[in-house]
């Protein structure tokens, strides 16, 4: 393959890995699925292709359908054991990020909310609202009529709209909230962690990647002892991270989070969802796996000060 077809792909490349993160939900999968649209590009006939980037962008959205119907995907994803991989801000796998649904389109929150969704739908979904496609585009890639992208993407709108519960938040207000809310948490003091979750607030975790299935926590009372028992520092706990962990505040797909971190390394992620002041969701990753990229973004910036340096 000549170096101006590698530049044209190359030229393609991060569009492709931040439509594949949002269609998939797993940087690691996103990676793979643009590996193999380069192969496809590698082999096809070039000369053939009239419009090389809306040729690339059919190929990796059909490969990340078909990821998305596989039978293993399908058994982990419909029994709700699944959360995205988290990713740090400034990541390019971000993607566009120009208008509000922009964003939203790649909060963990609506990422949770696509897996409801069917695999066109998720991608009509995600090629309107996050890359502005028009339908008639739309429709050629996906291989379906022009009426049938305009209803896939309504209804997908409709679900999501329908059960989003935050919105966004002002940055320096959400640090201060979950900067509030972490403190409370460490101290032990569930009195205030309850004053601070919405009536309805949900909280989920992976385990650290140890259990099949993910904990679910609901109404802020349990959700309150959750954290508490969570935040709260032992020595078995210290044991376990691998050593004393200093807590950080960042953005996360958009998301206030705090990040556990033990000698520069992230260990795991809590990442909050904000509604009126309130936290109204908290989801905790800490599976090795999906903490691989965002550590590797860690370990390229220098991040604000701790704020809680020895736990």
């Amino acid at each position: 393959m000549d170096s101006a077809a590698v530049d044209r792909f190359e030229a393609s490349r991060g569009r492709l890995a931040s439509l594949a993160y949002r269609l998939l939900g797993s940087a690691t999968d996103a990676e793979d699925a643009v590996q193999d649209t380069f192969l496809r590009w590698q082999a096809a006939d070039r000369e053939r292709v009239e419009v090389p980037e809306a040729w690339l962008t059919k190929v990796a959205t059909r490969l990340c359908l078909d990821r998305l119907r596989s039978a293993q995907a399908r058994h982990e994803r419909a029994a709700g054991d699944w959360l995205p991989e988290p990713l740090l801000a400034g990541d390019p796998m971000l993607g566009p990020a120009d208008t509000y649904v922009q964003r939203e389109s790649v909060s963990l929150a609506v990422l949770v909310l696509m897996e409801r969704l069917s695999p066109v739908e998720r991608a009509a979904y995600v090629l309107r609202e996050a890359f502005s496609y028009p339908h008639a585009e739309i429709a050629r890639i996906l291989d379906i009529t022009e009426s049938a992208s305009q209803q896939h993407v309504h209804r997908a709108r409709r679900r999501v709209a329908a059960e989003r519960r935050g919105g966004e938040v002002d940055p320096a207000s959400a640090r201060r909230i979950v900067e509030e809310f972490l403190l409370a948490a460490t101290s032990g003091r569930t009195d205030r962690l309850v004053e601070m979750l919405t009536a309805d607030a949900t909280a989920v975790s992976d385990g650290a990647g140890l259990l099949r299935r993910l904990l679910r926590y609901e109404t802020r009372g349990r959700v309150a002892s959750f954290v508490r028992a969570g935040f709260t520092p032992t020595p078995a706990k210290r044991r376990q991270a691998g050593g004393p962990l200093a807590f950080h505040i960042a953005m996360v797909n958009g998301s206030p989070a705090a990040l556990a971190v033990v000698d520069g390394k992230v260990v795991g992620a809590a990442a909050f969802e904000i509604s009126d002041g309130r936290i109204a969701s908290l989801r905790g990753i800490a599976a090795p796996d999906r903490l691989t990229r965002l550590n590797d973004a860690w370990e390229r910036r220098e991040p604000d000060a701790p704020v809680i340096e020895a736990w």
